[in-house]
């Protein structure tokens, strides 16, 4: 009977204790969660009071900007040789928004006509879907 009965306690008492202890679990990392957050106001609020400071704010904008203070003549650096990986291999078609600047809108317009003008592929069958590869540009 007393076997009986301490099965029976443990088995009431089992789901509190498990409950207990997620919540618990969860308590604790919530309060790691406001730790972390009031860190980063803390971080911000330096870094608003950074910003307060005129002087940051003219070396910030010296730095990022690159302005100059009036009397000044501000300059840039180049290297004058860039990096073989930034040079494109010969004959090869430039892609990405920097190539398409570098070309005149009117020259893309002109481009798009043509290839819109030209026959379908010699490859292609009749009705298949038109091809999506990029199309060199003329000059």
């Amino acid at each position: 009977m007393l076997v009986l009965v301490l099965c029976s306690l443990v088995a009431i008492l089992a789901y509190p204790t498990r409950q207990f202890i997620a919540q618990r679990s969860e308590i604790s990392a919530q309060r790691a969660k406001a730790e972390r957050a009031t860190q980063q106001v803390e971080q911000l609020r330096k870094e608003r009071a950074r910003w307060q400071d005129p002087e940051y704010v003219k070396a910030q904008a010296r730095e990022r900007l690159h302005y100059a203070l009036p009397g000044e003549t501000p300059f840039v650096s180049v290297d004058p040789s860039p990096p073989a990986t930034a040079q494109p291999a010969p004959g090869a078609v430039a892609a990405g928004p920097a190539a398409r600047s570098a070309v005149p809108w009117y020259t893309n317009v002109w481009d798009s006509v043509a290839l819109a003008d030209a026959p379908a592929a010699a490859g292609a069958a009749p009705g298949a879907a038109p091809s999506t590869a990029p199309v060199p540009a003329t000059r």
